[in-house]
């Protein structure tokens, strides 16, 4: 099966990332090195492309009955504006997977379900959908860029007008201009890192990429966000971090 390309693949090839297979999809594992790219987010500011992840909108009035039914978490706690870290798990206590829950409003919330569960996620949430609930796959649409090291807020400050001082953990701007662009920017991340996650449309990421990169931005691949996530000691599969060990014995 031929792996899925990112809106920012072409830019990937042209910065000379190595490129691999990961999650049904061809992602930079690497621009130069790991380790410089590792240290780029933690001394100054680092890019990933994660447009492998999966977004759908859940709507209506049953929304929140809905993901209270399928999340471990108790999404009747989010209030506009605020995401959560969330659980599925089956009837069994077995994870169907971790995903992020952003609360719009009471009706209208987006789940981030993890790339390679994408299908699978959104048919579990659909086959315990509650009546008057409206569950919309929005991947395709949708771009997701991580900003990532203590010098991120000042970057990205560069190109928005809302005061991002003011937005913490896990919060989100619902819709900012960025650049000539209309984006949601969230104050998250997973590398141990102060950061922010934006997902904008997928005809947009090129611009944002550049713009961003042109801020003195290291471009980071799979690898760096691997280690960083190990070195914050923050959860990710053995058989991940094998995949890319692989992948880098190879180059």
């Amino acid at each position: 099966m031929t792996n899925l390309r990112t809106a920012l693949y072409d830019a990937h090839v042209d910065l000379g990332a190595k490129m691999v297979p990961f999650g049904g999809w061809e992602m930079p594992v690497q621009y130069t090195s790991i380790k410089e790219e590792h240290y780029a987010v933690r001394n100054h500011v680092g890019l990933f492309d994660v447009s492998h992840m999966g977004e759908a909108f859940v709507e209506g009035e049953g929304a929140l009955e809905t993901l209270q039914t399928v999340m471990t978490n108790d999404v009747s706690k989010l209030t506009p504006g605020k995401a959560q870290y969330s659980l599925m798990c089956t009837e069994q206590g077995g994870t169907v997977d971790d995903l992020l829950v952003y609360c719009f409003d009471n009706e209208r919330y987006l789940v981030i379900p993890n790339a390679a569960n994408r299908n699978k996620d959104i048919e579990w949430i659909k086959k315990h959908q509650k009546p008057n609930t409206t569950i919309t796959d929005v991947s395709d649409d949708y771009a997701l860029l991580a900003l990532q090291g203590p010098k991120s807020e000042e970057v990205l400050q560069s190109l928005v007008s809302e005061p991002l001082n003011e937005l913490g953990f896990f919060q989100f701007l619902a819709e900012s201009k960025l650049l000539n662009t209309s984006a949601i920017i969230s104050r998250s991340g997973y590398t141990g890192e102060d950061g922010f996650e934006i997902y904008c449309k997928s005809e947009d990421a090129k611009t944002i990429w550049d713009a961003l990169l042109k801020q003195e931005v290291t471009p980071c691949g799979l690898g760096a966000r691997d280690t960083l996530r190990l070195e914050a000691r923050l959860h990710y599969t053995v058989k991940n971090c094998q995949t890319q060990l692989a992948h880098l014995k190879q180059s």
